[in-house]
């Protein structure tokens, strides 16, 4: 069910930047016109700060963007997976990250919103209906498919590691009711879990029992591969999912403006 969706395929193109020269005044009158409560700020066609209205409120004195504005940028590419810049996004607390090409040229931004639309539209029907059609041919059975909510506690995991900066982002979604339900393959009484680690140990830790989850269910009781994996790694419940360390090279950069 995993698939690669990268920054490219979620990012705004078309981003209001600001002027170094622009005064405070101009930026607050921006702010309301747009909604928007940050922008990038280019100078000869070069990415140079960011300006907030956290900068703003924290630096009073400044009359333009160059005396308020921060000068470290981080940055991501169009071709990292969107997941990875979610993961940062989360971690440090950003709600955007420009997005620059091999020349370090802006080409767009990428918002807590937009990661947020990328999640709940991962699981679609067309996903489900190829899971479904793989079941079937391989098994030679047939399946009905529910949304429902499911234990916790019944679940088979079949992944025994997962990232701790998704699982966090995963949990900051739970709390807001923006997670998208998980896939289940109910085989006999076996509910074996297919994808939606991140967010079943996210629910288990906040104290949630149940979560939403489209089960598909296989009109006969055979194992699956997956679980003669899962029964090697000695897999029987949420609770043995380990959260392990991921690497963030190559996903963000920091540019510093002059």
């Amino acid at each position: 069910m995993a698939q690669e969706v990268k920054v490219k395929n979620y990012m705004s193109p078309n981003v209001i930047i600001v002027s170094p020269e622009q005064t405070i005044e101009e930026i607050l009158k921006i702010m309301r016109e747009t909604a928007h409560d940050g922008f990038p700020v280019v100078e000869g066609g070069n990415l140079i700060g960011i300006v907030t209205s956290r900068d703003i409120i924290l630096r009073r004195g400044g009359k333009k963007v160059r005396e308020v504005m921060s000068k470290e940028v981080v940055v991501t590419f169009p071709e990292t997976n969107l997941i990875d810049a979610a993961r940062v996004m989360f971690r440090s607390g950003f709600s955007r990250l420009p997005v620059v090409d091999e020349n370090k040229k802006l080409i767009g931004i990428i918002t807590n919103a937009d990661v947020i639309r990328s999640h709940i539209e991962r699981v679609t029907p067309e996903k489900i209906k190829k899971l479904i059609e793989s079941l079937e041919k391989l098994y030679s059975l047939k399946t009905i498919v529910r949304l429902t909510n499911v234990k916790i506690s019944e679940l088979m995991p079949t992944q025994n590691r997962i990232l701790p900066d998704e699982f966090r982002g995963r949990e900051y979604e739970l709390k807001r009711g923006l997670a998208e339900p998980i896939v289940v393959i109910k085989s006999g009484e076996r509910m074996v879990l297919v994808d939606g680690h991140h967010r079943v140990l996210a629910a288990m830790k906040i104290g949630m029992k149940e979560i939403s989850a489209y089960v598909i269910v296989l009109s006969k009781d055979i194992e699956l591969g997956m679980e003669k994996t899962s029964r090697a790694m000695g897999l029987k419940s949420v609770e043995d999912i380990k959260i392990g360390e991921d690497a963030e090279r190559g996903i963000t950069e920091i540019i510093r403006g002059k």
